[in-house]
């Protein structure tokens, strides 16, 4: 072993595989650039973040490679290979970016290393090597512009894709609200009718009094109207439609539904009928189902009216245009924005099961990026299950950390294609159907992002993707939200 400071002789560095093409000027210029260092056993060589200034060739001992995952340690790689190298590794890229160690490398045993300063390292690549460097320039700006192109085009084939089915859930309230208030405008107006045919002499104030009352009692019977079966309500109307026609009301088997609806038995009509005598039971009847009718029409304009206000405030939810790119959330109202979003999308075979832990406390995020994540799980796992299976969302803690679960019934990710999975542009779907970043985004705005983790585990007929969030962030938010790789 060499004393620190000492240098390699040319004939030394011909022995790393790394330099052992290089011409005779080449070696002696590494050989009197480099320096020899030693590092005792257990410490860091160099740490992940910090500014890349070496570039590190191992001459001997044993070191590891990791990297920080969850505000934990993940090591990469062991190795006591002799000429293996890390650190400025990408020093003599021509790129804008800052230069930092990607990851930590420790020596596990005394190590001994040839260093070479990151400017000497990349001056050195640049000057012996121009076409492979334009080679390598070219590829590195290619991919990662091709990378943020394709990866916005995603985002914004997504954004319409779920724009689409938001656009058919609003266009059921809506069309529903618009049908009832057609219907309402007409029914006031047969009301109106009705209660001047009432009100034309023939009822005494006493009688009039007691068919006001019972109109507010309808009022007050349509709100607390229980839900039917199907099968509960067709033996009401049937009984209701009898007592009609045993009464001479025309057309009780169309006045029977709205009754019904409205929450009107036979005994409720025995009281309209000694409150107004037979003669005039049939006017106050209509009078009374308009009142009925109109009741529940407006409660259905009410609940489309709330059916559309929700599903806009989930838009605004998901989209987080009006509120700070950084904040303290709650996963559960991500998580049920998204759902909304994806609504439309989700076949009627397909079985949605919602496990939540309302316990969580609130998480400091990007909302709108984890939004993203959540809807790259989901249309991963509708895709994987075809028109039928169940989609499970499961949210719960785990140590310091929130977890969130998308699970899927489908085929499952085959073992040899799974360490492939959350590479840029890797894809299993056929050409054209997706462009292989949506996995790789959602792992940076998680891991990079957010300093969190995604796991999968797969098997036939259950897959889950466990994201975790960290309650406390170990470090500031990142102000690029997906780096180049």
């Amino acid at each position: 072993m060499t004393t620190p400071g000492d240098r390699l002789t040319p004939e030394q560095l011909r022995t790393l595989f790394l330099f052992e093409a290089l011409d005779a000027d080449q070696l002696a210029w590494l050989a009197e650039t480099g320096r020899v260092e030693q590092r005792a056993a257990d410490t860091v060589v160099f740490g992940e973040g910090e500014p890349a200034t070496c570039f590190f060739v191992l001459l001997s001992g044993t070191v590891t490679l990791s990297r920080r995952v969850q505000g934990a340690e993940l090591e990469l790689a062991r190795t006591d290979q002799r000429g293996v190298y890390g650190g400025a590794t990408e020093a003599y890229l021509d790129v804008d970016t800052p230069r930092v160690y990607r990851n930590t490398m420790r020596a596990i045993t005394e190590a001994e290393f040839f260093v070479l300063p990151a400017e000497d390292f990349a001056e050195a690549v640049r000057s012996w090597f121009p076409m492979a460097m334009h080679l390598l320039d070219g590829l590195f700006i290619g991919m990662r512009n091709t990378q943020t192109i394709v990866g916005e085009r995603e985002r914004l084939l997504a954004l319409g894709s779920l724009s689409a089915g938001l656009t058919h859930e609003l266009n059921n309230p809506a069309a529903a609200a618009v049908r009832a208030t057609s219907v309402l405008r007409d029914r006031v107006a047969a009301m109106r009718s009705k209660l001047a045919a009432i009100a034309d002499g023939r009822l005494d104030g006493s009688a009039l009094h007691r068919l006001v009352e019972l109109q507010e009692e309808a009022v007050a019977r349509v709100a607390a109207a229980p839900k039917l079966s199907p099968m509960a309500a067709s033996d009401a109307e049937d009984a209701l439609s009898d007592w009609l026609d045993e009464h001479g009301v025309r057309g009780g088997w169309d006045l029977a539904p709205i009754l019904v609806g409205g929450g009107a038995d036979t005994e409720w009509l025995g009281r309209v009928r000694a409150s107004v005598g037979p003669a005039d039971l049939e006017t106050a009847i209509r009078w009374l189902t308009y009142t009925v009718e109109t009741e529940l029409l407006m409660r259905e304009i009410g609940e489309a009216v709330t059916r559309i206000s929700g599903l806009v405030g989930a838009a605004k939810q998901y989209s987080q245009l009006d509120r700070a790119p950084f904040q303290v959330v709650d996963v559960h109202d991500l998580l049920d924005a998204t759902l909304v979003m994806f609504k439309a999308k989700i076949p009627a075979g397909v079985t949605l099961v919602k496990e939540y832990d309302r316990s969580l406390p609130h998480v400091p995020a990007y909302a709108a990026e984890l939004n993203q994540v959540w809807t790259n799980l989901i249309d991963n796992a509708l895709a994987a299950m075809g028109e039928k299976g169940t989609l499970t969302v499961r949210t719960g803690r785990d140590g310091d950390l929130v977890a969130v679960e998308i699970a899927d019934t489908g085929s499952g990710i085959p073992p040899e294609v799974r360490p492939r999975i959350f590479e840029p542009f890797f894809t299993t779907k056929p050409v054209g159907s997706g462009t292989g970043l949506g996995l790789d985004i959602s792992y940076r705005i998680v891991v990079h992002k957010h300093h969190g983790d995604i796991r999968v585990h797969s098997e036939p007929g259950d897959t889950v993707f466990r994201v975790l969030l960290p309650l406390n962030p170990v470090r500031p938010p990142a102000p690029d939200p997906l780096p180049a790789p």
